[in-house]
């Protein structure tokens, strides 16, 4: 969406650049990957989708006055601690990326409507600071997004090495899996070394004082 505000656009181009990046992490990965806990957490790829779309449609929906009604029962007064960073059985991959695009064109139209310093109320803040600017809420959001794509970044390469931002742009300085192999081998030595501990084999010590 072409925004005439240069202010819109860089903040578009910023939320859609994380948007992009967390769904693409999912790309390729079969349904069990999408969703197993990779972290003592339960940190999961497909998780993080869905609590993204509840923070767009929160953050630059309802607090705007512009609800989408999108029945979001895990968000809802009573529901399970946490039930947005996981996808239930019955909840398709298919149906929560839906929503998160449908969340992003939600979003998209709130920044397209209102000026930037328009304010809003965020329902779910204590009443006596719930009031923040359109500004601030895009900002709040990109950087909740560009945080949870980070997340995904790191389990998705604990699950079969894939790395990368987007396709074509994975920022790394090499390909070969020897030249990463050396490169985390020197990365250990080196944090035993300023630790005090041996390099060798064998248990580690500290150097005496």
């Amino acid at each position: 969406m072409p925004y005439s505000d240069p202010a819109k656009a860089d903040l578009h181009r910023y939320l859609q650049e994380a948007r992009d990046a967390l769904l693409w992490k999912l790309e390729g990965l079969s349904e069990y990957d999408v969703r197993r806990p990779l972290t003592p957490t339960g940190t999961n790829l497909l998780g993080l989708v869905k609590h993204a779309a509840g923070v767009e449609l929160g953050y630059l929906g309802d607090t705007f006055g512009r609800p989408s009604g999108e029945p979001l029962p895990w968000l809802a007064e009573g529901a399970e601690v946490n039930a947005d960073m996981w996808a239930a059985p019955g909840e398709t991959r298919d149906d929560i990326v839906g929503l998160y695009r449908r969340a992003w064109a939600h979003a998209d139209a709130t920044l397209e409507a209102l000026p930037l310093d328009t304010t809003g109320t965020v329902p779910w803040w204590p009443k006596d600071r719930a009031g923040l600017t359109l500004h601030h809420a895009v900002v709040r959001v990109i950087a909740d997004t560009s945080r949870h794509a980070g997340h995904a970044d790191i389990l998705r390469e604990q699950l079969d090495g894939a790395t990368g931002e987007r396709p074509g742009a994975d920022s790394l300085p090499s390909a070969d899996p020897a030249w990463w192999t050396a490169y985390r081998d020197r990365l250990e030595r080196a944090a035993r070394e300023a630790a005090g501990q041996r390099t060798a084999d064998g248990p580690g010590t500290r150097a005496a004082p």
